[in-house]
């Protein structure tokens, strides 16, 4: 019986340096029935006539130019010339191990549709890790080894994007690369668990992630802070938001000043309160800043967190707690 054609979405601009080792760790697969749908992004070196050379000796490599710009009008066009009963993504400066595609299919062979297979990551580069990529790491990997990625969704995007797998007719319910809404891999992220996809926990390491100074997601506007707080709020609102409570928002920072101000201009009403004792009283957008103990006294309320400070979070999840409060359903960190 043949195994099902596995379709690799990959992007890419301006990776010389990296896409050759890229694209030899999928010709390593031990899984060998994929087809990779690579697109150029309209590259200005010489990546296309690198990835083209390697076309021109794997039939399963399909190279094309993006008709548009962006990465996902990229990702887009990938899945449009795809054809695999299988879809997964690829950053074109990462590696794969040898074995991530065939751990991938098992796990969804074994568990179905309705279903993400996912793997751990690791960073790697030249110049070595920052502390803050070292605790994303950390993080989102706990998060797929015990398969509760959606627990802390509203912190950070909680699924890597060039590591996750899934039936193509799941990726085509949750309206695949459609949505113009960045950054891409937190929006797709939230859309599968929208539509109730279940992580399937995994503890091995199947995904190296580059990073360097040019990267893409250290780099372009679509990736800064007001986007990823767009977007959570987006989602906030749409899945979790139960317009019979009232919101309230802990803290004052940049983070709380902008939820506070988007509910604003939305007329959504909400409380605001916080621990400093500088902010407490004062008018911000119309809004009064209270103290942090009123949150016992606002009736049933629905609170999103904005305060960054690990320890500080310890603190607030204790006094949820006192209050019998639980998460992702009471109160959600969105930091």
């Amino acid at each position: 019986m043949a195994k099902p054609l596995v379709s690799i979405l990959t992007p890419f601009k301006n990776v010389s340096v990296y896409i050759e080792a890229c694209i030899d760790s999928i010709l390593k697969q031990t899984y060998t029935n994929w087809e990779l749908l690579i697109i150029d992004d309209h590259s200005t070196d010489n990546s296309n006539k690198l990835v083209e050379k390697y076309a021109k000796l794997d039939s399963r490599i399909k190279l094309f130019k993006n008709s548009e710009e962006g990465i996902i009008s990229g990702l887009r066009m990938a899945f449009k010339e795809s054809s695999g009963a299988y879809i997964t993504r690829m950053d074109s400066d990462d590696i794969m191990t040898e074995n991530k595609l065939e751990v991938m299919v098992n796990q969804l062979e074994i568990h179905g549709k309705n279903h993400v297979a996912l793997g751990l990551v690791k960073y790697f580069s030249h110049v070595g890790i920052s502390d803050g990529y070292a605790k994303y790491e950390a993080w989102i990997n706990r998060l797929t080894t015990n398969g509760t990625n959606y627990s802390e969704i509203y912190k950070e995007c909680v699924i890597a994007s060039p590591c996750w797998m899934l039936h193509r007719e799941d990726l085509i319910a949750c309206d695949a690369f459609n949505p113009n809404r960045y950054p891409e891999d937190y929006d797709l992220t939230f859309r599968f668990y929208e539509h109730g996809f279940k992580c399937i926990p995994n503890t091995e390491l199947l995904h190296y992630w580059r990073d360097y100074s040019t990267r893409t997601s250290r780099t372009h506007e679509h990736y800064a802070q007001n986007y990823f707080l767009g977007i959570k709020l987006h989602y906030f609102l749409k899945l979790d938001y139960d317009y019979t409570r009232p919101i309230t928002i802990w803290g004052a920072g940049f983070k709380g000043k902008a939820i506070a101000k988007s509910l604003v201009e939305q007329n959504i009403p909400f409380y605001w309160i916080c621990d400093n004792p500088k902010k407490i009283g004062k008018d911000i957008y119309g809004q009064q800043l209270l103290p942090f103990e009123n949150l016992k006294t606002i009736k049933n309320p629905q609170t999103i967190v904005t305060v960054a400070n690990e320890t500080e979070q310890q603190h607030i999840t204790k006094y949820f707690k006192k209050l019998n409060m639980k998460p992702m359903t009471d109160y959600f960190f969105f930091c």
